[in-house]
């Protein structure tokens, strides 16, 4: 017991400060240690087994008691890494973690979020309900497909823009004749966002769909003629709306054309169409391991964003400079 002098009663040793350790789920392994080398940790030990039917038995190598863990996972593809994250949150609870806060670069299922014809699940959902059950206290994510995600978890969510990371990269390629597009009505208010931060102009294209990754039609809304046109997304799944974007936009006059995707879901035959089509790049994030040897895609990191979002998390300070909009406040 500690006297105080002031207090004639004996007091408590203070407690010490939280410390932070990170750790990587088997999918996010590259994109943790630079997240935990921008940090300034090693990354922490576990180990993850697997008995002979499938079943994974996750552990941690090291105490982690009374420490704020965060653990880094994309959940893509969503089954096995979703059931991973959520058994590493599970087991960092039971091993007396002060705080857990699930890093989902990636969030799966985010296109899952409503019901848009009868007798379907909102996968979304049920997804932040197991998270949260799990033993989540905090989640960080990229780039959600629909921002009203944030709605579906009652703990707090930090949601990261893909835009703090595009904007410095597209201000070094000095276009002078920039647009953006948006590849559906969906995306407008991303490219809204950029167009307004750049002082350009912005244009649609309209595109109806058969069913998923199938499109009947497309039209472009707005003129791209001698236009460096900078296509802006937060997910490439087949290519095939990317690449019916890009060659709508080239027959319609546009000198160039250039995608900025957040998350490269890339599944199917999409590295032979973007590589085939008429774009000069696409430009996205390792939010998802992807492929090399593909010259038109180039890679960002994200490594600095979230290291900077969990120092903040964990120092309580606001993380609302790392958004495109707070430096645009900042430059009137």
């Amino acid at each position: 017991m500690l006297l105080d002098p002031f207090h004639p009663y004996p007091t408590q040793p203070l407690i010490p400060m939280s410390e932070v350790k990170i750790f990587a789920g088997s999918n996010s392994i590259d994109l943790a240690q630079k997240i935990a080398k921008s940090y300034g940790k090693k990354l922490g030990d576990l180990t993850l087994s697997r008995f002979s039917d499938g079943e994974m038995s996750p552990s941690f190598d090291e105490s982690i008691r009374g420490c704020t863990v965060f653990i880094i996972q994309s959940t893509n593809p969503p089954s096995d890494n979703l059931l991973e994250l959520c058994l590493l949150i599970d087991a960092a609870k039971r091993a007396s973690a002060y705080k857990v806060c699930a890093v989902i670069p990636y969030f799966g299922y985010a296109r899952q979020d409503r019901k848009d014809r009868p007798r379907v699940s909102i996968a979304a959902k049920l997804i932040a309900n197991m998270l949260t059950s799990a033993g989540a206290d905090r989640i960080m994510a990229c780039d959600l497909h629909a921002g009203q995600i944030q709605g579906f978890f009652d703990i707090p969510l930090d949601h990261l823009n893909g835009s703090a990371i595009f904007a410095p990269y597209l201000s070094t390629l000095r276009l002078n004749d920039m647009i953006f597009a948006a590849p559906d009505m969906g995306g407008v208010a991303r490219a809204r966002s950029f167009a307004k931060h750049f002082e350009v102009e912005m244009v649609v294209c309209d595109k109806h769909r058969k069913r998923a990754n199938e499109i009947a039609s497309m039209v472009v809304i707005g003129d791209v003629t001698d236009k460096d046109v900078v296509i802006v997304d937060d997910i490439c799944d087949t290519g095939g709306t990317l690449a019916k974007s890009a060659g709508l936009l080239k027959e319609k006059g546009a000198k160039s054309i250039r995608a900025l995707i957040t998350h490269p879901v890339l599944s199917g035959n999409a590295y032979e169409t973007i590589q085939n089509s008429v774009l000069e790049e696409l430009v996205v994030c390792d939010t998802i391991p992807i492929k090399e040897g593909y010259s038109k895609i180039k890679v960002i990191s994200t490594d600095q964003l979230f290291a900077t979002t969990i120092r903040n998390a964990f120092e309580n300070k606001s993380i609302n400079s790392l958004f495109m909009r707070s430096r645009m406040a900042n430059k009137k």
